[in-house]
Formats: structure tokens, C-alpha cells, sequence
């Protein structure tokens, strides 16, 4: 079947190119059904405990999805005429975003005072007041004293200050939505930019975040991609010497690329942060196959073979390893289909399809193109020089201190392993270069964290929230959560109630406590809610029936573990003072802390699954089921020193280098598959001992070995250049496996090769040995009766 296969395409290359491109347009044209998901919550999968808590919290209570424009005023005041001015015309600006449902901002805040038997509820700064010195202290004085602004709306020394506006995502059309927002937002920071020289408008919030995601993507793919494409070229024409060669390995590239991207389009997957690097990492991967049909292809025509004749053997020496390989390197990205989090499943499949369309193409079109193309290749013989006889040479001479030294080598570096710590930082998913990141950096050091954690507690009845003892439990919580050092502010009802009754009682300060009745309570609530303007409701911290309250910490930008940390203190201080109420606590933040944890544990099953496929298949490939156990430990063992590595470069294992094991153990196989088969076919082909086969495993594939990984190295290096920390992570600590591997399939596989069939040398020997003697003494034997026969005659 294969030997037709071959022959149809080496004598009929023009119809294999036509039928490919009918293909490819049919396949590719289900790029245009793809589209771009922003929304950070399609890291969560429908079932995920944490992103239903999340969507409860936000049926209940408003979203808090939202933009904020930082102002820094050049004179580093907030409080000048001029600048509560600009942030007036800015909180009057931002109701014309898209989907705005609140805008809260210093001039905008609903101070409540006493005059005489009344409570005036009005806008600290009004939008045509003009402000003398005693006016501007006055105001200084609330907002710097107000515990509901300082560290959320305003710093504490006046120097810079936030208008938060809060945005309803409809979520039909996620595509359209977030740029819609973020292009209006933009808009008005342009604006007072240039109508304010010296003031300076930075933009964050969950909304900036979501669009940072897409941007970040698409950027690393006007620039990645095109930059992988130039190492690819470069690469073959300087190691390869060959144009024809390396022009139809780029079209393989790009025909996969374009396949598994339509095909994903056909399938109704969707691209995202993650899965928006599946080009970069099929374009990788499909060199490989190319590369090996190339090597020995040359090989045979440096030996005088004509080019048909020399790529009819390429294919036909290279067929059965390209295939296990890239079968081996679908099931390692299939495996993340495990994977807790939708993008990195999506990643995997679209991975998957290209590896296999790529693999289709490598054995079709490929060689089609060959054959097509001029290749001239100079006849002579293989050098004696050639780098990877001398390596083999190398290590069959030193194997007896190889192996015992790359088994330590491997120990020590598995030995750090358990030391990563599974952490993570969703902030941080951005490098320095992202405007979100820098704007939300600055926000940490001069106002509060992006960080919040959001804590629904039920009464368990209606109007609850009106209770005393309830009201004591809640200022007594959130007295609490406001003394940990890692809380930058809370947003609770506590502090609201307080300052009316205060108010109610003549701005006393002897009353600036929690009403002690039930009906008072609700009647300070009442009167204030019926005084609120549009859009500065309660309805972001009360539910409607008045049953529960949610309470709002924003913190400092921390881990996922310090964040755990936080939310097990939150439930144990709820378990220990007020256990009778009913707590929920969620966040964005909060969600990103467990995905990472949750998918470690859904990927050991997926990894299991892979390794146990993959093992099956190398056994039956290579018709031994001794030898597809041997391979595991080439297989296995760089992942686990990769992760070592990393625990001496970094140390903190996140979401995306919990899909790294099994996305690099596919990778990793094809080595020990190429360098196995060929070690195999000298001990069963050419009746070669393990000395011989050893260097004969080397000469044969050595080069295209280390051109393969050189490529791969490269590519996922550029990769890890990438401004998206998820994709970066996961580009260099692949690239670093990728290195590892090869060096142990030079270093270690050989020599413990060599180790285990060296037992088979001694029978084989031994066996030759009876063989000569055996054959000697049949050889006296008859010369004895020829000279018994003569004496008789």
C-alpha cells in the first residue's frame, strides 16, 4: 500500500499538487467561521465550581465587570479646581461607554450631612461649583476621612485618583462588546490627554484585561509567526544548503497551518490567549517531518542515487517513524483535553489536527513538490569527519562513564521537581510592555491592587440584613478583613449605615456607630436609597430581598496561593464568630487562583493516558515490547527534568505549565523513535552488534536529530518572546524539555542501550564461539576417517 502510495505521487506530482490545493482551499475556508474570544471567563469551563459561584454572585447582586481611568494630575494634587473639574467632565464622559451602568468618582460621591431635622444626600463636588480655599479643604477633609474612598477612589495622600465605571457586558456578540468599550474609553482618554497637557490618563479593570488578552494575541501573531518563518529559512538554507528544500517545507508549513486553522473554524472551536498560538507551534512541529525526509533523501543522492530513486527510499526508510511520531506528538496534545480550562483543550486539538494534516502532506505533497522543484546535491562520499560519527565514536568509548554520570545528572535535576510550588499571578499573565499591565502596576503602588475578592453573606432571611446582630457580625468581619496587611480596602454596608446614623442624630460623632433597631435600620436605608441619583444605587452590595450583603476587599496584587490562603481565613473566621450565616466568596482573581490547581490534577490523568497510549504504540511499532519500555525513560525523563530546571530558573508552576508534561512528552518521543528504529533495523538488518548499531543509529539520523530540535528549540524560543505570560512560560520551558531530550537521547539512551544488549553480544558471541568449535571438530572428525579410509585402502 505504501509502495503504491509512493509511486503514484513521485510519478504523478502535478495531480498530487492540484488535488492538495483543492484540499487546502476546502479545508482553510472555515478560517473565516473563527473568531476571537477576550472574556477572561472562557479560561473556565461551564462545570467549574468556581465560575458558577462567580455567576451566581453576579445574578444576585450587579456586575462589577469594569473600566478604570487613573488620573494623575502634573502638579500631584487631586484636589485643585482644575483637576476635580477634568474628573467631573470625565464622570460625566464615561456615561456614554457602551454597556455603563455606574460611574463612581471622587466629585460624583453621595455625601450625606446633617442640616437641622434633615439629611442632605448630594454630590461632594458639583460639576459647576467653583471652588475657593476653604471649599477645597472641605473637600479634601471628606474624601481623605471617607473610608468608602480613601484607597479605592482616591489615595491617601491626594495625589492620584480613579473613576470607576461599572459596564454590563450583554455577552450575545463577546467579539464586538469589549472592543466597543475599550474603543470608547480610549477615546475619552485621548481627549482629556490633549485638552489637559500634563495630565496623565492610564486604564484599567476586568474590561482592559479582557481586550489586553485578544491584543496580546493578535500582536504575537503579526509578529511571532512572521519571525518563526524567518528562523525556519534561515535555519534550512544554512544547514541544508538547499532553496527547492527549504521552499517546500514552507509551503508544508503553510498549507497545515492553514488546514488545522479551517478545520477548527469547521469543528466551532474558537480562538483565545492560547489557543491563538497554535500556528506558531504547528509551523514548529511540521518542520520535523520535512527535515527527515530531506536528510536521508540528500544522504542517497550524495551516494550517486538519482533523485527519484533517493526519495522513493526517504520516503519509504522514513514513512513508519514520521507517522509514529507524529501520532505520538497528536496523543501528547490531545492528552490536554484533559485540561480543566477550554483554551488549552482547543489548543491541543487544533495542534493535533495540524500535526496529523502536516504528516498527510509531508509524505503527499512534499515529495510532489521535490519533484517538481530542482534539487542538485554534489555526489561524494559521506565525510569521515561528519560531527556525529565523532559523537558516536564518543560515546560508545565512554559509555561506562555516560551512563552512570547522565543517571546522576537525571536524579538531581528530578530531585527539584517537587520543589515548584503550583502558584500563579493572572495580573502578570502580561509583560511590563502591555499598557494594562503597566497601568494596573502603577494602580498597586499608588492607590490599591486589581485583586478583589467578593463575599456574599446570607441572613438566610428576608430583610435580614437590618438584624443588629447581624450588622455587629458584619462590622465585626469587616473590621477584621480591613486589619490584614494584604487588604487595601472594603467596601461594606457597615460603614454606609454608620455615617447616617450619624447623621440622623445631627452629625454627632457619639453616634457614628450601627443602629441598634431593627426598623431604624431599614429606614435609614430606605430614605437614603429614595435619595440616590440614577446609577448610584445600593444594588451593588444589597440583594433584592434584602437577605444578603455583598462585601467587596480589594488587595493587594498577590498569588494564587496567598489568595487561597486569604479565602481560607475568610471561611474559618465565618466557621469560628458566625457560622449560622451563610458565606460565598468568589472573584476573577479568585477563579485564575484554583484553575491552576485544578488543572495540575485533571492533566496528571490526561498525561497517564497519553503515556500508556503512546507506550502501546512504540511496542507494537517497534515490535518489542522490552524495547517500548526502555523508551519510556527517555520519554519521561525530560519533562521531570524540565520542571527541575524550572524550579532553578522560576519556581512557580501556573495554568499554563500545567499543560507543559503532556504537550512535550508527544514532542520528545520522536527522537527515541527515530534514534530506536534505526538502532533496531542495524541489530535486525545488518546483524550488527550494539557498538556497531549504536553508531550506525547516530550516522544515520544523528544529523537530522539535532536539525529537528535546533528548529523546534527556535521556534518555541520565539514563542517565549511572546508579551502574553501563558504563552511565553509554556514556549520556553517546552524549548528547554526539547534540549534536554536530545540530550539524553545522545547521552543516556546509547549507553544504556548498549548496557542492556550487551547480555545479547555475550550469547551471540558465545554462540558464534560453539558454532567454530562445532565446526572444527566435525572438520577433525572427518579428516580422521579420511585417514582411517587411506590406511585401509
Amino acid at each position: 500500500m505504501k509502495e503504491k502510495l509512493f509511486s503514484f505521487v513521485l510519478r504523478r506530482p502535478f495531480l498530487v499538487l492540484l488535488a492538495s490545493i483543492v484540499l487546502v482551499m476546502v479545508a482553510a475556508s472555515g478560517a473565516q467561521k473563527l473568531v476571537f474570544k477576550s472574556d477572561y471567563r472562557v479560561f473556565f469551563s461551564p462545570e467549574n465550581p468556581q465560575l458558577i459561584a462567580y455567576e451566581s454572585m453576579q445574578n444576585t447582586f450587579n456586575k462589577s465587570d469594569n473600566v478604570s481611568f487613573i488620573v494623575i494630575p502634573a502638579e500631584g494634587d487631586v484636589f485643585t479646581p482644575q483637576t476635580l473639574g477634568v474628573i467631573n467632565q470625565i464622570t460625566a464622559a464615561a456615561w456614554q461607554v457602551p454597556y455603563s451602568t455606574r460611574v463612581d468618582s471622587i466629585t460624583n460621591f453621595q455625601h450625606t450631612w446633617a442640616e437641622e431635622d434633615d439629611m442632605i444626600v448630594e454630590d461632594l463636588v458639583f460639576d459647576d461649583a467653583e471652588l475657593n480655599a476653604d471649599e477645597l479643604k472641605r473637600v479634601r477633609d471628606i474624601a481623605l476621612h471617607e473610608p468608602l474612598l480613601v484607597d479605592k477612589l482616591v489615595s491617601e495622600q491626594g495625589h492620584v485618583t480613579v473613576v470607576n465605571v461599572t459596564v454590563q457586558l450583554p455577552g450575545i456578540n463577546p467579539v464586538v462588546e469589549v472592543p466597543e468599550v475599550v474603543t470608547k474609553v480610549r477615546a475619552i482618554q485621548q481627549q482629556f490627554m490633549a485638552d489637559n497637557p500634563g495630565l496623565e490618563i492610564k486604564l484599567s479593570g476586568m474590561v482592559m484585561m479582557n481586550n489586553s488578552f485578544a491584543e496580546s494575541s493578535l500582536n504575537d501573531s503579526a509578529t511571532l509567526i512572521p519571525a518563526m518563518f524567518g528562523v525556519v529559512i534561515v535555519t534550512m538554507l544554512f544547514l541544508l544548503r538547499t532553496f527547492s528544500g527549504t521552499f517546500s517545507t514552507v509551503v508544508i508549513i503553510a498549507v497545515s497551518i492553514a488546514s488545522a486553522m479551517g478545520l477548527a473554524g469547521w469543528g466551532g472551536l474558537f480562538l483565545s490567549g492560547p489557543s491563538a498560538s497554535a500556528p506558531t507551534m504547528i509551523l514548529t512541529l511540521a518542520v520535523a517531518d520535512c527535515i527527515h525526509i530531506l536528510s536521508t533523501m540528500f544522504y542517497e543522492m550524495r551516494q550517486g542515487v538519482e533523485k527519484k530513486k533517493a526519495l522513493h527510499d526517504s520516503l519509504r526508510i522514513n514513512f513508519q517513524p514520521i507517522m509514529l511520531t507524529s501520532v505520538t506528538t497528536a496523543i501528547g496534545f490531545l492528552s490536554m483535553n484533559f485540561s480543566d480550562s477550554p483554551p488549552f483543550r482547543d489548543l491541543g486539538n487544533i495542534v493535533a489536527m495540524g500535526v496529523m494534516v502536516a504528516f498527510i502532506f509531508s509524505v503527499t505533497l512534499f515529495p510532489a513538490l521535490l519533484m517538481i522543484l530542482p534539487v542538485k546535491v554534489k555526489v561524494r562520499k559521506e565525510e569521515d569527519r561528519d560531527w556525529t560519527r565523532s559523537l558516536a565514536v564518543f560515546v560508545t568509548s565512554k559509555r561506562k562513564v555516560l551512563l552512570p554520570g547522565m543517571t546522576v545528572l537525571m536524579l538531581v535535576l528530578i530531585a527539584f521537581l517537587p520543589q515548584n510550588k503550583l502558584n500563579d499571578d493572572f495580573v502578570k499573565y502580561f509583560d511590563t510592555s502591555v499598557p494594562f499591565r503597566q497601568a494596573t502596576d502603577f494602580m498597586q503602588d499608588n492607590l490599591s491592587g486589581m485583586t478583589q475578592l467578593e463575599i456574599s453573606i446570607n441572613s438566610g432571611e428576608s430583610s435580614g440584613i437590618n438584624d443588629p446582630e447581624y450588622l455587629v457580625k458584619l462590622g465585626e468581619f469587616s473590621a477584621w478583613l480591613r486589619a490584614q496587611p494584604e487588604t487595601d480596602h472594603v467596601n461594606t454596608l457597615t460603614d454606609t449605615l454608620m455615617r447616617l446614623n450619624k447623621n440622623m442624630h445631627g452629625d454627632d460623632l457619639e453616634y457614628h456607630r450601627l443602629p441598634q433597631d431593627r426598623e431604624l435600620s431599614a429606614q435609614y436605608l430606605l430614605l437614603y436609597e429614595m435619595s440616590l441619583p440614577y446609577g448610584l444605587d445600593l444594588n451593588n452590595q444589597l440583594d433584592v430581598d434584602k437577605s444578603s450583603v455583598r462585601v467587596i476587599a480589594t488587595l493587594n496584587n498577590m498569588t494564587s496561593n496567598e489568595l487561597i490562603r486569604i479565602e481560607n481565613n475568610i471561611n474559618q473566621w465565618f466557621v469560628q464568630n458566625a457560622p449560622q450565616y451563610e458565606v460565598l466568596i468568589t472573584g476573577p482573581n479568585l477563579m485564575f487562583a484554583h484553575i491552576g490547581q485544578r488543572n495540575i490534577v485533571s492533566m496528571l490523568v490526561g498525561i497517564s493516558a497519553a503515556l500508556v497510549l503512546i507506550s502501546l504504540l512504540l511496542g507494537f511499532a517497534l515490535r518489542s515490547v522490552r524495547f517500548g519500555l526502555i523508551s519510556l525513560i527517555p520519554n519521561l525523563a525530560p519533562a521531570a527534568m524540565g520542571f527541575g530546571v524550572w524550579y532553578l530558573i522560576d519556581g512557580q508552576v501556573g495554568l499554563a505549565l500545567s499543560v507543559v508534561a503532556g504537550m512535550t512528552l508527544g514532542i520528545v518521543v520522536d527522537d527515541t523513535v527515530h534514534f530506536l528504529s534505526k538502532y533496531l533495523h542495524a541489530r535486525r538488518e545488518r546483524n550488527a552488534d550494539s557498538v556497531a548499531a549504536v553508531q550506525y543509529a547516530f550516522g544515520s539520523v544523528g544529523r537530522a536529530l539535532w536539525i529537528t530540535t535546533f528548529v523546534l528549540v527556535c521556534g518555541f524560543m520565539v514563542l517565549a518572546q511572546s508579551s502574553f505570560k501563558i504563552n511565553a512560560d509554556m514556549g520556553f520551558l517546552t524549548a528547554v524539555t526539547i534540549v534536554i531530550a536530545l540530550i539524553v537521547d545522545f547521552l543516556f539512551l546509547p549507553p544504556l542501550l548498549m548496557l542492556l544488549d550487551r547480555e545479547k553480544d555475550t550469547k551471540e558471541l558465545s554462540s558464534q564461539e560453539s558454532k567454530t568449535i562445532q565446526s572444527k571438530t566435525i572438520e577433525s572428525k572427518t579428516l580422521e576417517r579420511a585417514v582411517e579410509q587411506g590406511v585401509e585402502q
